[in-house]
């Protein structure tokens, strides 16, 4: 169920604007937009598997903001890095999070989500959902927002509490401390070409 619950929320973080907004759009109101047209891809019966994970993909491509999120997992291994590193994690981090949770679209299977209140300060917003599940269980998922451009975007979620970029965080400093930056990116580099190869379409996640 976690693995599940994971899935889906991730599905849903990583497509905030996936629709035109007006700037007007408060945070709430601009993930509700792109949410719904999300969950239009995966409840249309008429595509397969690999079309829904390519529509879902083209809609997050540009409107994740992958950089920030990068930066919040690897932490004070940010400022260690070079430029180089850093361009190569952003890449190698957001394959990793599109395949492996993408990989299990097939998984969506008419969960709900429930709008609650938002919360802003300056550039920066909090929004709180909840996922209710078939069998009526609620699952309180908040997103962290970053206001760029006009847009709102997405560079954590909390899934009961639990944050996804300091989940990442504390797994990737572990590698960080015995392997060192470039140790990382090998193992990320290697999980990509798994990935790509089909050899893990179950996404593991980390």
């Amino acid at each position: 169920m976690i693995k599940k619950t994971m899935f889906l929320s991730l599905v849903l973080i990583l497509v905030v604007a996936a629709a035109p907004v007006f700037a007007a759009a408060g945070p709430k109101e601009q993930l509700k937009t792109t949410v719904d047209k999300v969950l239009e891809v995966l409840k249309d019966k008429s595509l397969s598997p690999e079309q829904s994970r390519e529509q879902v993909a083209a809609l997050i491509k540009n409107r994740f903001n992958f950089r920030a999120m990068s930066q919040g997992v690897l932490g004070i291994n940010w400022r260690r890095a070079d430029q180089q590193q850093r361009d190569r994690f952003i890449e190698l981090f957001t394959e990793v999070l599109k395949n492996s949770y993408l990989g299990r679209i097939e998984a969506y299977s008419n969960e709900k989500v429930e709008y609650g209140d938002q919360r802003i300060e300056g550039n920066r917003a909090v929004v709180d959902t909840t996922i209710v599940t078939e069998q009526n269980k609620e699952i309180p998922v908040n997103y962290s927002m970053v206001h760029e451009d006009d847009q709102w975007l997405v560079y954590d979620v909390k899934i009961e509490g639990v944050s996804l970029v300091l989940n990442f965080r504390t797994s990737y400093s572990e590698i960080v401390r015995k392997s060192g930056v470039d140790g990382l990116l090998q193992q990320l580099a290697a999980k990509v070409q798994q990935l790509n190869s089909g050899a893990d379409k179950g996404g593991k996640g980390q």
